[in-house]
């Protein structure tokens, strides 16, 4: 009888002992042991052993990538509006050991971060720059973030603003602000098309004076051509007056008229030539 008490407990001594020195650890996981309280290794994913009695698993946790959502939080801006912000924090350990002792509690410890860098990073920019600013901003959370971290054996990946929400008064002014700048860029751009319009004219009208220059074999700058071109147009603007049906009808004795316009055109033998039958 005492034969099989015996072995009863050494069969259970001999259980319990494997039991507890067999770990398996899973893919994507790590385990701190300690031995009699003092950190002695980190076991990596597989089949393990620890020596029963004097080492324990004091930690277990993933080494994959994970996130961390911020929930809204409130922020100040530098004009005094106010916002709700929310982010999320994508990060992983790297070194199990320091992650687990050197800071009490790792994604506490990253929302704190994010929050005063969030407050701090958004409390300088006034509101029209935030959401033009947002990439900038998350960079600098993410430095500010691998910097206080770095001593903590984890790498914070990117961080991410997910969403700004306004109040109704912080809305409308936004959109009050988007319209007048809608409209100013309309107006730029009406203002630029006005002039490249303009420049198109006046070089249109600078080729047509050359052209018509050299078939009259004249330079254009020559006192026969300016007065060829002030009759050109006196005689232009008479037949736009003749034709409008408000003009009234003005009588020119046309002897004063041909002495006139031969005068403009300093006596030229080829307008001399010409005869006003209209009004004769």
């Amino acid at each position: 009888m005492l034969q099989y008490l015996v072995a009863l407990i050494a069969t259970g001594i001999l259980g319990y002992t494997v039991n507890s020195s067999v770990k398996v650890i899973a893919q994507g996981d790590e385990a701190l042991v300690e031995r009699l309280g003092k950190y002695k290794r980190t076991l990596k994913p597989g089949l393990q052993f620890v020596l029963p009695l004097v080492d324990k698993i004091a930690h277990v946790d993933t080494v994959r990538e994970r996130f961390l959502d911020i929930p809204p939080q409130e922020v100040l801006t530098n004009d005094g509006l106010n916002l709700q912000v929310d982010a999320i924090v994508y990060w992983q350990i790297l070194e199990m050991e320091r992650a687990y002792y050197a800071i009490e509690n790792v994604e506490s410890s990253i929302n704190e971060i994010v929050l005063t860098s969030l407050r701090s990073e958004i409390g300088r920019l006034p509101m029209q720059e935030i959401l033009s600013s947002i990439d900038e901003i998350n960079k600098a959370l993410l430095k500010k973030l691998d910097e206080d971290t770095s001593s903590w054996g984890v790498k914070v990946i990117r961080v991410e603003i997910q969403n700004i929400t306004y109040s109704e008064t912080v809305k409308v002014g936004i959109e009050s602000e988007r319209v007048a700048l809608s409209e100013q860029k309309a107006a730029i751009a009406k203002a630029e098309g006005e002039k490249q319009a303009a420049l198109l004219k006046a070089k249109g009208q600078a080729e047509s004076i050359q052209l018509l220059a050299t078939s009259l074999n004249l330079r254009p700058d020559s006192p026969e051509f300016m007065k060829f071109l002030v009759a050109q147009r006196y005689l232009e603007t008479n037949q736009k007056l003749s034709e409008s049906t408000n003009s009234k009808v003005l009588f020119v004795d046309p002897r004063t008229m041909s002495e006139g316009l031969s005068e403009l055109m300093g006596e030229s033998p080829e307008f001399s030539e010409i005869e006003l039958k209209k009004a004769d």
